[in-house]
This record gives C-alpha cells, sequence and structure tokens, in this order.
C-alpha cells in the first residue's frame, strides 16, 4: 500500500491553503477527508501496479525486496486488497462530494491503463504521472469549494513533469543496463534526452511560479506582493533536488528525498511557513 508514498497526496491541500480557507474548520475536515479518501485510491493502484509488474520487480535491485516480488505477499490476496480499497475510495468520495467522486473515479481509471499500456509509451507515461498531480490539486479545489487558479494548475503541470523526467533519468543510471527488463520504456530514453526535458520542466516550474507571484490575480487575491519572496526557496528546492539527481545519484524517489534529505525538507517546511505568513497574515491582524 506504501503509505509513505501518500505524502504526494498533501497536494490535495494546495487549493484549500491559497484560498485562505484553512481556518474554516468544515472546510479543512473535508478536504483532509480528500486525503485521506485518495490514499485509499492511490494504495489501490500501487497494489494492482506491484501486481502487474511483480516479474520486472524481481529484476530491479530494491523493487525485488517489495512484499509481492519478494514472495511474502501472496497475489491473490493483493487482488482482494486492491480490489476493495478501490471501492472504499469510489463509495466514500460519492458520499462526500459529487465533483470529488468524479476525480477519484478519473485517477483511478487512468492509472489502471497507465499500469496496463501508457507507462510503455515515452513521454507519455510521464504526462500520465503528472496528471495525477494535477488531479490531486483538482480534488482539493473541489473540497474546498473553490475554482482552481490556471497558476496553480501550471506550476503543478510543470512540478510534476521535473520530477517525473527525473524518476526516469534516477532509474537509467541505478539500473545501468538491465533498466529495460525492469521498464521497457526506459530503452526509449537516454540520458542527453532526459537531461533535455528536465532543464526545459525546470525553466518552466521556475518562470510560471514567479509569473505566478506577481500576476495581478495573485497581487488582487492576497492584496501584497510579498508573495515573491518565497521564490529563493523555489529556486533552492529545485537546484537541490537537481543536485541530489546528479551528484548524489539519487532523486529517484521524490517522496524519499524531500521526507529525508534534510536540507530539502527545511527548505520546503520554510517556503510553508514563509507562504502561510505572506497569505494570513492579513487576516490574523
Amino acid at each position: 500500500m506504501r503509505p509513505h508514498q501518500w505524502v504526494k497526496n498533501v497536494f490535495i491541500f494546495a487549493g484549500l491553503l491559497f484560498s485562505r480557507n484553512l481556518f474554516s474548520t468544515s472546510i479543512l475536515i473535508k478536504v483532509s477527508s480528500g486525503f485521506l479518501i485518495f490514499s485509499l485510491a492511490a494504495s489501490s493502484i500501487y497494489l494492482l501496479n506491484d501486481i502487474i509488474d511483480i516479474e520486472n520487480d524481481r529484476e530491479h535491485p530494491k523493487k525485488k525486496n517489495r512484499p509481492l516480488a519478494s514472495g511474502q505477499l501472496n497475489v491473490s490476496t493483493a487482488w482482494a486488497a486492491a480490489f476493495l480499497l478501490a471501492v472504499c475510495a469510489v463509495l466514500f468520495a460519492y458520499l462526500t462530494d459529487r465533483l470529488f467522486f468524479f476525480i477519484v473515479v478519473t485517477y483511478i481509471l487512468m492509472n489502471i491503463f497507465y499500469t496496463l499500456k501508457l507507462k510503455q509509451l515515452v513521454i507519455l507515461d510521464v504526462m500520465c504521472i503528472a496528471s495525477g498531480f494535477v488531479l490531486r490539486v483538482l480534488a482539493g479545489t473541489s473540497l474546498a469549494g473553490v475554482v482552481p487558479s490556471d497558476w496553480l494548475i501550471l506550476c503543478t503541470i510543470t512540478l510534476s513533469l521535473f520530477l517525473g523526467f527525473s524518476k526516469r533519468r534516477h532509474e537509467i543510471i541505478f539500473i545501468g543496463h538491465e533498466a529495460g527488463n525492469h521498464r521497457k520504456v526506459l530503452t526509449q530514453y537516454s540520458l542527453p534526452f532526459l537531461d533535455q526535458m528536465i532543464s526545459v520542466a525546470t525553466a518552466c516550474t521556475v518562470i510560471s511560479y514567479a509569473l505566478y507571484t506577481v500576476s495581478d490575480e495573485t497581487v488582487s487575491r492576497f492584496g501584497t506582493r510579498n508573495l515573491i519572496f518565497t521564490l529563493p526557496f523555489v529556486f533552492y528546492g529545485i537546484y537541490r533536488y537537481l543536485y541530489l539527481i546528479h551528484e548524489r545519484k539519487s532523486g529517484g524517489n521524490p517522496t524519499s528525498a524531500f521526507l529525508y534529505d534534510r536540507p530539502l525538507l527545511i527548505n520546503c517546511l520554510l517556503w510553508g511557513v514563509v507562504t502561510f505568513g505572506i497569505i494570513y497574515y492579513p487576516l490574523l491582524r
């Protein structure tokens, strides 16, 4: 079920934070419930993915130790758990909010197609991963009852593409010549190509966020131009992640990088504190 990967679902709280509804107890509870529901949906997909990839995972230096690949977990048990988690996620989503229900169903169906076919298609595999993050953001805004900002969606897309291509680069470096045995699509990627894609995604992420902080829409919504002072944290976060990829030969798992790389974790926390202060200070005065 990979509960440590549930960290990705914090994207659900983006709409809550930037809509200034963080202090609304009812909305906070609703979005938090959405986080748990999305986590159930994600875990059902992780189980399905491990079932389908069980043979390929056995060729991977680390993934061979996963419960299914190592034989610690029975395949029939995994099928039952995946089905039960998916049903629970869909049912709870339907009872929570109709638009949220549609987003959760879309996420599950998209990832089923990804697991069965799309992850074998070069570029589309990474774009599919990016779509999952966008759906998380849309899920959060639907539960918060706000219209998602175009800038929020754009920043999410570019950041998730950056992480996705970085993940593919790390897989090629880490597995080496056996990469194709683990994931066939890796044979269609090369390091120069991935470095170019990462560079494009990096530039788009930074520029999108920078333009967001100074846009008329943002200034009008928050009544301040101070959000631009969060830009150094974004620069450092991107640069630190690139350092992990190129110099530490890590970064293949964004969740682990953000949780266990202390400089990156501290930077994310500082960005959150500063962003919260800038957005919510006028409301606390």
